[in-house]
């Protein structure tokens, strides 16, 4: 790849990041189809199936729904545990080699998972292969950002989470045509969707042998004439256009590497957690504000749409396979969606999207379930509340696909200094990991005691959300990757301090000298204030 340059490197780039991204959307979306496999539930001891007639095929009942969730949820232990062990070699070996890595572990996993014979084989297989996962989406976010330029960052990363959703369309469709071979009681229906995911990984550690390492990875390790041949080579069609000024940006950047260096003390994750000798940077805010974005990402009740979709349309009053066939569809809708985010989420931000978002899926989450415990009541009007609670689904996903998807991955790739960048994003996994782990494993329970009204309960979360993103999560649109610093340096945690502390820090190195904007250095002075004084 040592041909390609500006925007064909860089598209290239956006392209293998979204294999890994695919990866992890089609591994999300598998287990769907998978916990409805007649074979499947028997092996792995968790119910019967009934044959329900040609139309229906057979139709697999879950009578223990603890170990159920407890197969699904493992997984997310994995992904902590492989997020966190990504974190720290990423910001040692680098992106490509962490990544790499992370593919093997994948690799290992899909093996087991699809040849599995028992629970506790599928436990192990399912452990390994979170770890794989952990790995891939604690670096492969950081590397895009790292590349992307600051005005189109977000539109970045948020194209690789289509592809993201796309790999859960790409599951779904797969498990229900594979339901129509042999009444849908075959092993090969659940076991060829675990192994096709080899596939994407595969194709993702071919390419990453042609890719470049992240030029900031480079410049903080000292390999200094490299990143700069990589950073030219991704800006070329920029310089020439006269929109990228390079010297300034690489300046920015040495500057910033030299500044966290001498003013950042410690980077174990115990120290970031706790803020130990991050001075003014307030580590241990950005660590606690990654950390519950995603878990509220996953506790506004997307979990549980994409994995228990299935379920939810069958309690709107749906026979097995036409829920099958409305999951999928959804599934279609939410990929579509994630366009309006690509579009909207550098233009508008990353706070007002969550805000509109919160509103959307609170709405549309309560009137599901209002809907559905009228079906409940009156039987006689199915079509009327089960198609109406069918389609508040279809609404919360649509408008979670265009907000809440992609922001709680691409903020923690902005918020943390180079440094310990790939740390800091091991934290927002490690959250993320959290949130679907606990959910995972709560919502077969929810669903069976409650039925519809879980519902009610992620539609309270969504309306909470609010005022958490307004009081502590800043807008970190269009800043570079460097100024960020500037943006946390407040004493204040709340968002408005934050923001007003930046415009004046920013503002003073914009008008103040011509020589700031010549070479950069205006703006690491007021970055250096703000590491050394009581802002």
């Amino acid at each position: 790849m040592a041909s390609l340059g500006g925007k064909r490197l860089y598209y290239t780039i956006n392209f293998v990041a979204g294999l890994a991204i695919f990866f992890f959307g089609y591994d999300q979306g598998m287990m769907g189809g998978v916990n409805t496999a007649p074979d499947y539930v028997r092996t792995m001891g968790l119910g019967y199936s009934t044959y329900e007639g040609p139309a229906e095929g057979y139709v697999a009942t879950i009578t223990n729904p603890t170990r159920q969730g407890g197969i699904v949820s493992i997984y997310y232990l994995g992904t902590l545990i492989g997020a966190l062990m990504a974190g720290a070699i990423g910001d040692r070996i680098g992106r490509i080699k962490t990544m790499i890595i992370g593919s093997i572990w994948v690799l290992l996993g899909a093996s087991l998972q699809c040849s599995a014979q028992n629970l506790a084989w599928m436990l192990c297989a399912r452990l390994i292969n979170g770890i794989g996962t952990g790995f891939l989406n604690a670096i492969v976010p950081v590397w895009s950002a790292e590349v992307a330029t600051h005005t189109s960052r977000g539109a970045f990363i948020a194209t690789e989470f289509t592809l993201n959703i796309f790999g859960v369309v790409v599951a779904y469709w797969l498990e229900f045509g594979m339901g129509f071979i042999g009444n849908g009681d075959t092993q090969i229906r659940w076991r060829f969707p675990i192994a096709f995911q080899i596939i994407p990984v595969l194709a993702f550690m071919f390419a990453l042998m042609w890719m470049p390492e992240s030029p900031r990875w480079l410049f903080k390790v000292g390999r200094i004439d490299e990143a700069r041949d990589i950073l030219h080579r991704i800006r070329s069609d920029e310089i020439v256009a006269g929109t990228s000024d390079l010297e300034v940006e690489i300046h920015a950047i040495i500057e910033a590497v030299k500044l966290e260096k001498a003013y950042t003390k410690r980077d174990s994750y115990w120290a970031m957690f706790w803020g130990i000798g991050s001075d003014n940077l307030h580590i241990a805010r950005r660590v606690q504000l990654v950390i519950w974005l995603q878990v509220v990402q996953e506790w506004v009740g997307i979990a549980a749409i994409v994995m228990w979709a299935p379920t939810i349309f069958a309690q709107a009053g749906y026979s097995a396979r036409k829920s099958q066939w409305l999951s999928g569809l959804n599934d279609t809708t939410y990929c579509l969606s994630t366009l309006i985010g690509v579009l909207t989420i550098d233009r508008w931000g990353r706070r007002v999207p969550l805000y509109w978002g919160s509103v959307g899926q609170g709405i549309a989450m309560i009137l599901s379930g209002a809907l559905g415990g009228l079906l409940r009541e009156h039987p006689d009007n199915a079509a009327q509340y089960g198609g109406g609670s069918a389609f508040f689904i279809f609404v919360f996903t649509a408008v979670f696909g265009a907000t809440w998807l992609s922001i709680p991955w691409v903020y923690p790739t902005e918020i943390f200094p180079l440094g310990i960048r790939a740390k800091g994003n091991a934290w927002s996994v490690v959250g993320w990991s959290i949130g679907n782990g606990w959910l995972t494993l709560l919502n077969p329970v929810m669903f069976n005691a409650i039925q519809a009204d879980t519902l009610y309960i992620f539609g309270a979360i969504n309306f909470l959300s609010i005022p958490m993103v307004w009081a502590f999560y800043p807008e970190t649109a269009n800043c570079t990757l460097e100024e960020i610093d500037m943006l946390f340096s407040s004493k204040s945690p709340f968002a408005w301090d934050e923001e007003a502390n930046f415009v004046r820090l920013k503002a003073n190195h914009t008008m103040n000298s011509k020589d700031a904007a010549e070479d950069g250095s205006g703006m690491h002075k007021e970055v250096e204030k703000a590491y050394t004084e009581h802002v």
